[in-house]
C-alpha cells in the first residue's frame, strides 16, 4: 500500500494551552482543529483576510497555495495563516485564541461560531 492510501498523520500542539491534535500532510491546520472539536480564529479561508494569524514555534509545513497573505519577512519570523498550511511534520503553533466546540462530531460551518475577535492588520 503506497503513503496515499495511508497518509501520515502528524500531532499539532497549541500553545500556551498544550492542547494537540492529529492533521495529515492532506488536511489544513484549520481543518484539523475542527475535526478535533476546536474552532481557531478564522474567516476567508483562503490565505487572504488573515484572522487566523499566528506564529509556528517549531515543524515545517507546506501552503496549498503559492503566496498566502504573508509578507517574506512575516514568513521568515515564523507567522503562518493556518487555514492554508498544511503540516509537514510534527507542529507546534503559538494560537491562543479557541474555542471548544459544543459538539465536537458537528463540523458544520464554524466561521459562524467563530470567536469576534481577528489578527488581521
Amino acid at each position: 500500500m503506497s503513503t496515499a492510501d495511508h497518509p501520515r498523520s502528524f500531532t499539532i500542539t497549541l500553545l500556551p494551552s498544550q492542547r494537540s491534535f492529529a492533521s495529515t500532510g492532506q488536511t489544513t491546520i484549520l481543518e484539523a482543529a475542527a475535526l478535533a472539536g476546536l474552532r481557531l480564529s478564522s474567516s476567508c479561508r483562503n490565505g487572504t483576510c488573515r484572522s487566523c494569524l499566528c506564529r509556528l514555534v517549531d515543524g515545517t509545513l507546506q501552503y496549498r497555495i503559492d503566496w498566502p497573505g504573508l509578507s517574506a519577512d512575516e514568513k521568515a519570523t515564523g507567522w503562518i495563516l493556518p487555514c492554508v498550511a498544511l503540516p509537514a511534520s510534527d507542529l507546534t503553533i503559538d494560537q491562543v485564541d479557541f474555542l471548544e466546540s459544543p459538539n465536537s462530531s458537528d463540523t458544520t460551518d464554524i466561521a459562524d461560531t467563530k470567536r469576534g475577535r481577528g489578527r488581521g492588520f
